[in-house]
């Protein structure tokens, strides 16, 4: 195993031909993985077979470090005028209902991906059930599962508990636990009902389903508020009287 002295002088060669970085040679870092350097693109083509393994192990770690990183709050604050959260979940998506029919599909996929593009995890959410049935586009499973997962990342948490339920399909249950853990913590009911199914059968550790439901309750106790709350009766008592109740 090299120390970090000795790593850190291969990184200042080329991976390739060993030659060093001076005033008139630039080594550029492999954007895949960082590890190591090349001063070409020949070089870099050279060397690939022999790097290759090692390159996707690192680019699927650093891509993980990323899919798992907890967002830190899913709120986007209050309505002005009603006081109650505003929502993200896609299934009330405004874009969503208004290019739900299936000759809008094909504008549907060209408003969310613009969408996407500026970082809208709703939209990242709606492209990957696009990807997925083949709506507007043609059915892609790569493109599918990025967009799931930039949805997650971008603090979607229904995309992120669908993604645990495909994990547990796919018997990697240790990624399920993590994705469920995540969503809980952002108010998702279906996750926490994953990770009790997941607990009964002995694939959760004791601590960390008692850290996921603590971090729940924390999350739904952080949208209460006495305005909240009167709001919500007020239309509740509204839509009372509208059935004669």
């Amino acid at each position: 195993m090299m120390s970090g002295e000795e790593e850190s002088d291969m990184m200042m060669c080329c991976a390739s031909c060993g030659i060093g970085q001076v005033d008139d040679i630039k080594l550029k870092k492999c954007t895949a993985c960082y590890l190591v350097r090349y001063c070409s693109v020949k070089c870099q083509k050279e060397h690939r077979p022999k790097h290759k393994r090692a390159c996707k192990k690192r680019a699927a770690e650093l891509r993980d470090e990323i899919l798992f990183k907890q967002p830190e709050s899913t709120n986007l604050g209050d309505c002005p005028i009603c006081f109650l959260p505003v929502s993200i979940d896609t299934k009330k998506s405004s874009m969503g209902e208004r290019c739900s029919d299936e000759k809008d599909y094909k504008s549907a996929v060209e408003y969310w991906t613009k969408a996407a593009e500026l970082g809208d995890a709703g939209a990242h959410y709606n492209l990957s059930i696009s990807y997925r049935d083949g709506l507007g586009v043609e059915r892609d499973e790569k493109k599918k599962v990025y967009h799931s997962e930039q949805a997650a990342i971008g603090g979607d948490p229904f995309a992120r508990s669908r993604l645990g339920c495909e994990e547990w399909s796919n018997g990697r249950t240790d990624r399920a636990v993590k994705h469920w853990i995540i969503a809980a913590k952002l108010q998702d009911e279906m996750a926490v009902s994953a990770l009790q199914d997941a607990y009964r059968e002995g694939c959760v550790r004791k601590e960390d389903f008692a850290s996921a439901l603590r971090g729940h309750q924390a999350a739904v106790d952080s949208t209460k508020s006495p305005q909240r709350d009167e709001a919500e009766a007020f239309m509740i008592h509204h839509k009372l009287r509208g059935l004669g109740g």
